[in-house]
């Protein structure tokens, strides 16, 4: 797929989904308090699925597109995630960490089809690197190395789904996030089983209330329902090193989410990591604009 700069309407798109994505991690951390976090992410795409698919065709896909994308983005990302979050990491540095599945999507896009990435893309992104280094280099006891290991684990199961949908360029990715979703709440529900057991998911769901039920709701509508299949179009109109840089602004938005709504601090070194991500991801998608504008400029050579 040839390299284009992103439009203004598919930047405010993606905007929109950075900031959905950033204050999620706040949203999860919410329904954390009152759900043991499997039975939270199983709870959340059984209402990805439910009613949405009663109104959506299954799109033009194979089944097992369909499975791996519900099985990577459900029970391995939010799996993974809701797990971590639960005591193991704080939101703002989850946000920071997941991060790294643009990373992991640019690496393997590249080994499985050969995609070419660009000079000014890999200094974007280990600009955006070092700010995300600094993040890790400043842990503490409210975060372990299990939780940093389950949320790394979570950016590559996101990394994999994202090659997994761009797979099938051109379909409904709406139709797409639903149907795939069939496949993520049935793991969830018995890992739930397994490892969480039956009296935490029933002292769970008999602490749930409308609060809970907003938290849900937001996980499926706007997470999920939304940004999801935004994203997914997305990464079937560009190139991967194009849009996985995207999900950089994240961080920003988790960071500011868990300073105002959780108290979270916001030290320098968290701004100057903030700066550094903005700063890669600035230059990843303004670079072709610019380079677009002097190649337009530049008379061709006699």
């Amino acid at each position: 797929m040839p390299a284009k700069p992103l439009s203004l309407r598919d930047g405010l798109l993606a905007l929109a989904v950075m900031a959905v994505w950033g204050s999620n991690f706040v949203v999860i951390r919410m329904g954390l308090d009152d759900l043991p976090p499997l039975l939270f992410a199983a709870l959340r795409f059984t209402f990805v699925v439910f009613p949405a698919i009663l109104f959506l065709k299954r799109p033009p896909v194979p089944w097992r597109n369909l499975a791996a994308y519900g099985l990577f983005i459900g029970a391995g990302q939010f799996g993974l995630l809701f797990l971590a979050m639960r005591g193991s990491i704080t939101p703002g540095l989850a946000s920071l960490v997941i991060q790294l599945q643009a990373f992991f999507t640019i690496g393997i896009a590249a080994a499985m089809t050969g995609e070419k990435v660009r000079p000014f893309q890999i200094a974007a992104l280990l600009l955006a690197a070092s700010g995300i280094g600094i993040i890790l280099s400043h842990t503490d006891g409210s975060t372990t190395p299990l939780g940093l290991a389950l949320v790394l684990s979570a950016a590559l199961s996101w990394a994999i789904g994202n090659i997994v949908v761009r797979a099938t360029p051109g379909v409904n990715m709406l139709a797409y996030v639903v149907w795939g979703s069939i496949f993520s709440a049935p793991p969830l529900y018995l890992m739930s089983l397994i490892f969480e057991g039956v009296p935490a998911i029933r002292e769970g769901l008999a602490n749930a209330d409308i609060n809970t039920a907003a938290v849900i709701a937001y996980q499926a509508i706007g997470n999920s329902l939304f940004g999801y299949a935004i994203w997914g179009w997305l990464l079937s109109r560009y190139p991967a090193a194009t849009i996985a840089p995207m999900s950089l602004l994240v961080p920003v938005f988790g960071i500011a989410a868990s300073a105002l709504w959780l108290a979270e601090p916001l030290q320098d070194w968290k701004l100057g990591a903030a700066a550094l991500v903005m700063a890669g991801l600035c230059l990843n998608v303004l670079w072709p604009r610019f380079a677009a504008i002097r190649g337009a400029r530049t008379p061709p050579a006699a």
